[in-house]
């Protein structure tokens, strides 16, 4: 038996596959975010306790042997720990906006653009760069108190194995890894401010790093790997690593990530450029704020459930009846394809005649303009892999196909605890068969007529775009 654990912002899942890759177990609890005036935080011995929870459910429902663990999960934000392992304080999540007039002051003077430059990332709100500075302006015990600045896998992965406190190259990629060197760029810490916070920095583990557990939620001895973090790991478990391929996962984040082989730092500074295992190969990554989140904020709002997603977006044809859909909702704006805290939603063209089906539609035609916005950014010209917790809708998976005019490889169940497994038998030796464990389980075609009307939909989504955020700068 293969464990695969994905310790997602919203949810903490275990699941276990056979040698094939066949997904024979899911086990999941959730954990709570603390929001409070843009800041958004999280208590990490609960995701801890939970993490050991699911894994004790799991390895009870499949009593079996663990052959092999694997350890990904949510990026970015900041995870301060003693030399314990022993948090210091409340993480800071990914999604938290105490940063963004930092960010502001960096897009302005060009710290943004020049951090890119040299390491591919663009900083926003909820990245490690700006939130360790404004712990130093705000919180310097903090800092002071921590032994390591980590990344949620990172301070899970030494809980549950002893280990000195680590990371691996995808975590690192943002904002301070040099993608050529695959090591920390020391000017972009003392750019922002942070060279005598360096030693917080973790160190950066090989592919061929190894641990064993402890014995809490897995048998000890298990071996198990950390990382990639849950975008890498997705497009692993996906099966996306030729060049031109490329992911959309449509889940809390909206994330689009393209295989590449080649490292383009020129352009608008947005998204990042995500390391993996293998030198040379790279995931450009554009990850928006906000994807299945939005969807939840307007079932919410309009008192409908996601058990009725299918019925309300048959109710309402293409367009929305003139309801439109700037899907940027996050508190810290957006990050991907570009940078601009200040960004928030707009809903346009409603009418007392605008039904919830019409909201509904619109928020899912707007989240499927921002996904092509983020794959045409990113690169993508090959195959396109759809995963997360939309891909549970036929109707928005029809939807999105039609807006992005592509078919889509739907790959369901627990992607980045897939990932995982593969990542670490990558790194153990274990013979997998990574074709197996990534088929499809559906091809997605587009409707010819609405990628043609959609296709109009989008250029005209870009249009607003720009003049809500041209008001903005104005």
């Amino acid at each position: 038996m293969y464990v695969g654990i994905d310790v997602g912002t919203s949810m903490v899942k275990a699941a276990a596959f056979d040698g094939a890759g066949r997904e024979l177990a899911v086990e999941a609890r959730p954990v709570d975010l603390a929001l409070h005036g843009g800041q958004v935080e999280q208590d990490m011995e609960e995701v801890y306790g939970a993490v050991v929870a699911v894994l004790d459910a799991l390895t009870s429902a499949v009593p079996e042997p663990v052959e092999l663990a694997g350890l990904t999960g949510q990026g970015d934000g900041v995870w301060l720990v003693d030399a314990a392992g022993r948090p210091v304080r409340r993480a800071i999540s990914w999604m938290d906006g105490r940063a963004h007039e930092l960010v502001d002051q960096w897009l302005a003077d060009g710290t943004v653009e020049t951090v890119f430059r040299r390491t591919g990332s663009a900083m926003f709100p909820g990245s490690p760069g700006p939130l360790l500075a404004w712990l130093e302006a705000h919180e310097p015990r903090s800092l002071a108190a921590a032994s390591a600045a980590l990344y949620c896998k990172d301070m899970v992965f030494q809980r549950l194995t002893g280990a000195p406190a680590t990371t691996d190259v995808s975590d690192a990629s943002m904002p301070f890894l040099d993608p050529r060197t695959r090591a920390y760029d020391n000017g972009v810490v003392e750019l922002l401010g942070l060279a005598h916070r360096r030693g917080l920095l973790p160190r950066i583990s090989t592919p061929t790093a190894t641990a064993r557990t402890r014995g809490e939620g897995l048998p000890a001895g298990t071996r198990i790997a950390n990382g990639p973090y849950d975008l890498p790991a997705c497009a692993l478990g996906a099966g996306v690593t030729a060049p031109g391929d490329g992911l959309l996962i449509v889940g809390t984040c909206l994330a689009a990530l393209v295989a590449t082989t080649s490292l383009d730092l020129t352009g608008e500074p947005a998204g990042l450029h995500i390391s993996t295992d293998r030198p040379g190969h790279w995931l450009r990554a554009m990850p928006a704020m906000v994807g299945t989140a939005a969807l939840d904020w307007i079932l919410a709002t309009t008192r409908t459930h996601h058990d009725d997603l299918d019925a309300l977006l048959a109710e309402s044809a293409p367009g929305a009846n003139g309801v439109r859909v700037l899907p940027y909702f996050a508190p810290s704006g957006e990050r991907a394809p570009f940078v601009d805290p200040a960004l928030r939603a707009e809903l346009t063209g409603v009418s007392l005649e605008s039904t919830p089906a019409d909201l509904v539609r619109a928020v899912c035609e707007g989240i499927g303009y921002a996904a092509r916005h983020c794959l045409e950014a990113a690169g993508l010209t090959g195959s396109l892999s759809v995963c997360g917790g939309g891909t549970h809708s036929p109707a928005w998976m029809r939807l999105l196909a039609d807006v992005l005019g592509r078919p889509l490889r739907v790959v369901e169940g627990e992607v980045g605890a897939r990932g995982a497994v593969l990542a670490a038998a990558e790194r153990y030796g274990v013979p997998l068969d990574p074709g197996a464990w990534t088929e499809p389980t559906a091809i997605v075609e587009p409707d010819a007529g609405r990628s043609v009307y959609y296709a109009k939909g989008y250029e005209e989504h870009l249009v607003r775009l720009a003049e809500v955020r041209g008001r903005g700068r104005a």
